[in-house]
């Protein structure tokens, strides 16, 4: 499958900006079930110092600042991505999970898949959490079957809730009151899987989503989406959508993955002044056929400067 993606974000600010300094993990990264065709970003209005690199993790990090006074700021990027299945491990035909855990404690693994077993900032440990996650995972229970088990119950038990929570909202706060978004979900999972002892990242991208029947898809009504990968040998890393009670398909689009959301956030930074800011986005994620996408300049920075107005 191939995908052309646009993702544009506008901050508009109350007062005036005399210096901002930003990160973004918004370059979709390559991996084996997802190559990256082409990739541009466009900063408005123009940074002064720009700066792309590969992050500890893997992931396409791109800093910049901007020390001209401004009163809004402009992002958009847009990519090609080819996307394969991912890798499905028949529930009942991967390795029981407690013995899984046994190799992880004895050190198996490779570095990098050892450092997603420990609790992190977004998803600590929790002792309520390990004992709800641990009624998925009777002993010897095949891991896939366990997981996707978590995974559903995470999606029946706990509400999609967009003002339930933000980004500074305590995990064991979303667990008691049973509500919050796909990134609070994810969180609930990977600490849920780390407190049985089973290493699992955090996932950021897009999902892509379809109109209802005879309706048409409306520009720009898709929107950044997280969910959760878990190791599992043999089998590779098992992608699971807590939010959407399933596996990661061909329709999962990856920008970067980390310990929890703190690794990977899309926007981050500082700013100089500005007061109060509104925010507006629009992402769009469609299919296109091999040969029919636009060219897009691929992998590179291209800027543009901001009108006069300012705005």
């Amino acid at each position: 499958m191939i995908y052309e993606i646009s993702h544009w974000t506008e901050y508009r600010y109350a007062d005036a900006v005399r210096l901002s300094k930003h990160v973004l993990h918004m370059q979709p990264r390559e991996h084996p079930g997802q190559r990256v065709l082409s990739s541009s970003l466009e900063l408005t209005p123009s940074p002064q110092v720009v700066h792309e690199h590969t992050d500890y993790f893997g992931n396409t990090v791109s800093s910049f600042t901007i020390a001209e006074r401004h009163r809004g700021m402009h992002i958009r990027v847009r990519s090609k991505i080819e996307c394969d299945e991912r890798p499905v491990a028949p529930p009942k035909s991967s390795p029981p999970w407690d013995e899984v855990r046994t190799k992880w404690q004895a050190g198996a693994g490779d570095r990098f898949e050892q450092e997603f077993l420990h609790p992190s900032p977004y998803a600590p440990y929790l002792h309520e959490l390990r004992a709800w996650a641990e009624e998925s995972f009777p002993p010897g229970r095949p891991l896939a079957e366990a997981a996707l088990e978590l995974t559903k119950r995470i999606h029946d038990r706990f509400t999609f809730d967009k003002a339930a929570t933000s980004v500074s909202t305590p995990l064991g706060e979303v667990f008691e009151n049973r509500r919050g978004v796909c990134q609070d979900f994810a969180h609930l999972e990977i600490a849920g899987l780390r407190a049985l002892g089973l290493p699992a990242r955090y996932m950021s991208g897009y999902l892509r989503t379809l109109p209802p029947p005879g309706r048409t898809k409306v520009f720009g009504g898709d929107a950044s989406h997280a969910w959760v990968a878990l190791a599992c040998p043999g089998f590779g890393w098992l992608e699971l959508d807590p939010t959407n009670d399933g596996m990661a398909g061909t329709g999962y689009v990856t920008l970067a993955w980390g310990r929890d959301y703190g690794d990977v956030s899309l926007i981050r930074g500082t700013l100089a002044g500005g007061g109060e800011h509104a925010l507006y986005l629009s992402v769009n994620v469609d299919e296109v056929q091999a040969g029919e996408e636009e060219a897009i300049p691929g992998r590179i920075i291209s800027t543009q400067r901001q009108s006069q107005s300012g705005s």
